[in-house]
C-alpha cells in the first residue's frame, strides 16, 4: 500500500511537434476537458479514473523508433471497440503494422505525431474494471516494476516470467513492463512520468530516496528548471517537480 514517503504520479507527459494538435487528438478519443498546464504546455484533466494528468510539452525533436510506452485503451464489446478506432482514426489516427497477429484481436494505431495505441479487445480479463485506459505499457524490465512499485508504492498486481504490474491502490489503469529481450533505446522518450514528492515532502530527499532505489539524475539539457531530471533502472527519463 501506498506509504506517507512515496512519490505521487502528477502526469504522464508526451514530447509534441504541436502539442495543441495532439492535446486535441486525446481529449476527443478519451472524452477529456483541455486546460492550461503550469508547466509550460497544455494538459488534459485528470478523470476520476486515472488521477494523473496528460501534458503535452514542446519539442523540435522528430520522433525516432517504436516508443517504449503507450496506452492501452479497453473496449466493453466489439461495437465499442469499432467505434473507439473509428473515432480515432476521425481524429487523425492511422493504422499500424508492428507485427501483431490478426487472431490477437486488438488493433494497433498511431496518434498524429506516430506514437502508438492499442484498442483492446471486449474480454480482457487483465484489464477488467482498470477503466477506458486499461494500462499503460511500457517496454521494461521486472527490475523496473520493481522500482516504481517502491517509488509510487503501488503494489504489484502481477509478477510472473519477468513481466510485472502495478497498480494504484485507488484503482484506475495498471502500468505494465514486459521483460526482456528490451528494445534499444534511441533518443529521449517521447512519454515520460512527472512525480511529485510526498505532501509536505522535500524535493531533494525525494530525489535521494528515488536514487537509493536506483534511478540516477541526468542532465538532458534542461539548464536551471525547478524540477529534476533522472531516469530509472532502464534508463527511462523522469522527472521530480516540486512539492505540490
Amino acid at each position: 500500500m501506498r506509504n506517507g514517503m512515496s512519490s505521487h504520479l502528477i502526469a504522464l507527459c508526451f514530447d509534441a511537434n504541436d502539442p495543441l494538435r495532439l492535446a486535441r487528438f486525446w481529449a476527443g478519443v478519451l472524452g477529456r476537458e483541455l486546460v492550461d498546464d503550469p508547466y509550460e504546455g497544455i494538459a488534459l484533466l485528470p478523470s476520476d479514473d486515472t488521477g494523473f494528468q496528460i501534458r503535452f510539452l514542446s519539442t523540435q525533436e522528430p520522433k525516432t523508433g517504436p516508443n517504449q510506452m503507450h496506452f492501452d485503451l479497453t473496449s466493453t464489446s466489439l461495437e465499442d471497440q469499432q467505434q473507439t478506432v473509428a473515432r480515432s482514426l476521425g481524429l487523425g489516427a492511422r493504422h499500424i503494422d508492428i507485427g501483431q497477429r490478426p487472431e490477437e484481436g486488438h488493433v494497433v494505431l498511431a496518434d498524429p505525431e506516430g506514437n502508438e495505441f492499442c484498442v483492446t479487445e471486449p474480454g480482457n480479463n487483465f484489464l477488467a474494471d482498470c477503466g477506458f485506459i486499461g494500462a499503460l505499457s511500457c517496454d521494461g524490465s521486472q527490475d523496473v516494476g520493481y522500482f516504481w512499485s517502491q517509488a509510487l508504492g503501488w503494489p504489484l498486481v502481477w509478477d510472473q516470467d519477468q513481466e510485472t504490474a502495478i497498480r494504484s491502490p485507488r484503482g484506475g489503469p495498471k502500468i505494465t513492463w514486459g521483460g526482456p529481450p528490451l528494445t534499444p533505446k534511441t533518443g529521449k522518450n517521447r512519454l515520460h512520468f512527472d512525480l511529485a514528492p510526498p505532501v509536505h515532502g522535500d524535493q531533494q530527499a525525494e530525489v535521494d530516496r528515488l536514487v537509493s532505489l536506483g534511478a540516477n539524475r541526468i542532465d538532458i539539457g534542461q539548464g536551471e528548471v525547478s524540477w529534476v531530471v533522472m531516469a530509472d533502472p532502464d534508463g527511462h527519463e523522469f522527472c521530480v517537480l516540486t512539492p505540490r
